[in-house]
């Protein structure tokens, strides 16, 4: 008999860990395909900060699919993507996730990998109720039909919920075998992954997009409203989650860092931004983005000084960088936490 072949999408998350588990024991061939939109919160994302240090500092897509014993194919879709983001077919979640759109999207680019390198069918980790845009039981058929994959489109985890695909109705694997997993609890998918030798993995609900986050969906549609279009490279989407960005007027924001991880972060682009820091005390670097005037530079002195070592000295020195011009030194009292409004903070 020939051994059939899934591509499974691999998120790093539980869900699809355990779905590839589960084909995988029936004795079907998996890889998995991971697709790159920049706004992922895996990977170097984790690395920049040094917060939580004993955390593993890890892309857990890469490390999912070394616990599976299984090849991970990681795709960059950035450019592809942004239409996704832009203009959603079926519009956007709580914040500026297009969870529907972006679900189709990657069946789809699955799709056209699974038939460009002779595989049989593709596995998500979908549990009918997890989600409630992309994962529930009106709008999976959705992503089937729109993706192109159809009845090729197996979801292990609550297939004996679904109708019948092809890989079960030519016997390349056995329904009674898969699951029948529903809803927002994690608990059967914990007792599975108990049952596999499965202890560490990320955890489970958490997510892996910037998009479904408030914070950073407030910063990117203030970057798009202050810009005047909605256009976006991978180094915008990656500042926007470094930092902490204050904007005191419409003439410019600034973007502060929060520790030394992410201070060497954002000197990587001290030649693209006007950029200052304390001279006379250990602080961080901060970057502003728009057109300052003098005396906004000079506020902005005042705000980096204040999340400085001398936030309580009476003066500081902060050096001035601007692109292409002569550094200016300002000897400033930092500003008090009181007087930088709630509503600076984008």
């Amino acid at each position: 008999m020939t051994q059939r072949k899934a591509v499974a999408l691999i998120s790093g998350g539980l869900d699809s860990m355990l779905a590839v588990k589960m084909i995988q024991e029936q004795g079907v061939h998996v890889e998995g395909i991971n697709f790159f939109t920049g706004f992922c919160v895996e990977g170097h994302t984790h690395a920049i900060r040094n917060r939580d240090q004993t955390k593993p500092k890890r892309n857990n897509a890469l490390w999912v699919a070394e616990q599976l014993g299984i090849k991970l194919h990681i795709i960059d879709v950035i450019d592809e993507y942004k239409d996704v983001l832009l203009n959603p077919k079926h519009g956007y979640g709580k914040n500026m996730n297009p969870c529907l759109d972006c679900k189709g999207f990657m069946v789809k680019k699955a799709r056209q990998w699974m038939e460009a390198n002779d595989f049989d069918f593709i596995i998500t980790g979908e549990v009918i109720g997890q989600r409630p845009m992309s994962q529930r039981k009106d709008t999976m058929p959705v992503i089937a039909r729109e993706s192109g994959a159809d009845d090729r489109l197996l979801r292990p985890l609550c297939a004996q919920h679904l109708p019948e695909t092809l890989p079960e109705r030519e016997g390349w694997v056995d329904t009674s075998q898969l699951g029948a997993i529903t809803g927002r609890s994690r608990h059967e998918q914990m007792a599975l992954a108990e049952k596999w030798g499965f202890r560490d993995y990320a955890t489970p609900a958490g997510g892996c997009c910037f998009l479904t986050d408030a914070s950073y969906s407030k910063k990117l549609v203030d970057m798009w409203q202050h810009r005047g279009n909605r256009e976006y490279e991978l180094d915008d989407i990656m500042l926007l989650k470094v930092g902490r960005h204050i904007r005191p007027n419409q003439r410019f924001k600034l973007i502060v860092a929060r520790d030394a991880g992410e201070t060497s972060y954002l000197k990587g682009y001290r030649k693209q931004f006007t950029h200052m820091a304390a001279t006379s005390h250990g602080g961080p670097v901060t970057l502003i983005e728009g057109e300052p005037t003098r005396d906004d530079l000079e506020l902005a002195a005042r705000i980096t000084a204040r999340f400085g070592q001398g936030r309580n000295a009476d003066l500081v020195t902060v050096e001035i960088h601007p692109v292409g011009g002569e550094s200016v030194e300002l000897s400033i009292p930092p500003m008090p936490a009181s007087e930088i409004a709630q509503q600076w903070y984008v």
